[in-house]
């Protein structure tokens, strides 16, 4: 637990966090879209192995496929992560993957929006499959008492890394003009940044930590079956889980195709898009902290249920009322959002840390992100789908209503079955 260790872990999450807000929540969702239809032209639609997709689904199809193959990688993740390779190894390799593929999106144009989508499956799967090791490495570097520290600190620095870059982008994009570039290769320029963000300020810390610091035993496949299976005879935490698979998998495809919607169905300019997002990495530290107050005087799991139905409102209001082309009305909801995001995100881990039995946390916690990056596939795919079908963006992120319905009927029931954790 050297303070060497801690500060790669730190630098972790500045490193990557940077790939999420330039390339997943800003850049790529309306420039992929918009090379597609150009390319699509007159036939309306793109062909892959001849199956036809509309072009603006295809980056929520690309999201949906890319967690799907995390969800298929994460028990060998979790393997390698504490078998011979070791955390430090996953890290590394899958940054070298994911940041090569990131940096490569600076040759996606129109013609290749196929190319592109692949470049974003592989980088974004390997995005998701070092998260396991990286949250895993948390008990590895803090001891029991300082977690809740070092995890909000670890928290708080990803929202500046990825706000930085994110706001240097902002500034490329708005002086395209006077550095003789155009909007095209202005975006090109910010996604291949946050490759070689991504890879410098992980590889750098990572590297002058010792190779075999952070391994463990050779049993990482196994414990988690055996948990898996122990959790299927814990009714609590299965009910628990089963809650956050559903509003989770609605609270992540939101996010994803913010952007995307923004440009497309509100018809806003990206340095919209752009401001929206710093306001979001900004207001949603303080939104987990202000739900963390809340929860003190109520309960975590009462507001985590506030939190649900104000997402579910959000989506309402988005969906009826957000009038297209006004800025000021799209950074209002995204800054209800960030208030409402951190809160969720926040509350849903502190609850379930309550009701795991204690001395096995590293291992729920293993499951409890195959939960998180499992299922988060079927968002993009149910908001895809509507998307083709119904044409229409407002109906496709309605559909997401579902998640938060059927999110909130099983936390009722685990607040009326098994809920017995205590206050905050």
């Amino acid at each position: 637990m050297s303070m060497q260790s801690r500060y790669a872990w730190y630098m972790y999450d500045w490193a990557s966090s940077a790939f999420t807000t330039t390339v997943i929540t800003v850049f790529l969702g309306p420039y992929l879209t918009s090379i597609a239809l150009t390319e699509a032209g007159n036939m309306g639609y793109l062909y892959a192995f001849g199956i036809p997709i509309a072009p603006q689904s295809l980056f929520p199809y690309a999201v949906s496929l890319s967690v799907f193959f995390q969800f298929l990688l994460l028990p060998l993740i979790g393997h390698a992560s504490d078998g011979p390779l070791g955390k430090r190894f996953v890290i590394l390799a899958c940054t070298a993957i994911g940041s090569l593929a990131t940096m490569s999106m600076y040759w996606i144009k129109a013609g290749n929006a196929l190319q592109g989508a692949l470049l974003f499956i592989i980088a974004n799967g390997a995005y998701g499959s070092s998260i396991v090791a990286y949250n895993a490495m948390l008990n590895d570097v803090a001891a029991h008492e300082d977690r809740d520290h070092v995890s909000s600190r670890g928290f708080a620095i990803g929202y500046a890394g990825g706000g930085l870059l994110l706001l240097l982008n902002l500034g490329l994009y708005v002086s395209r003009e006077s550095l003789g570039i155009d909007g095209g290769q202005a975006v090109r320029i910010a996604l291949a940044s946050a490759g070689f963000w991504w890879a410098i300020f992980t590889f750098v810390p990572f590297l002058n930590i010792p190779k075999r610091e952070h391994e463990r035993n050779n049993e990482g496949l196994f414990v988690s079956l055996a948990t898996l299976k122990n959790i299927l005879h814990q009714p609590k935490i299965l009910v628990f889980l089963i809650a956050f698979l559903l509003f989770n998998d609605g609270i992540q495809t939101v996010i994803s195709m913010a952007a995307q919607f923004g440009s497309e169905e509100l018809h806003l300019p990206l340095e919209t898009l752009q401001i929206s997002i710093l306001l979001v990495q900004i207001i949603a530290v303080f939104g987990a902290l202000m739900f963390g107050k809340l929860a003190q005087s109520s309960s975590a799991l009462n507001m985590l249920m506030v939190s649900l139905f104000l997402w579910m409102g959000i989506i309402l209001y988005a969906y009826a009322f957000l009038p297209p082309g006004s800025s000021i009305h799209f950074y209002v909801l995204s800054g209800i959002i960030a208030m409402v995001l951190g809160g969720s995100q926040s509350l849903a881990r502190s609850i379930f840390s309550k009701i795991i039995p204690a001395g096995s946390e590293s291992r729920y916690f293993g499951l409890y992100e195959l939960t998180d990056r499992g299922s988060s596939w079927l968002g993009p795919l149910l908001f895809g789908i509507s998307l083709q079908i119904s044409g229409s963006y407002r109906s496709a992120l309605f559909a997401l209503i579902v998640f938060f319905v059927s999110g909130i009927c099983f936390l009722w029931l685990f607040s009326k079955k098994y809920a017995d954790i205590s206050k905050g």
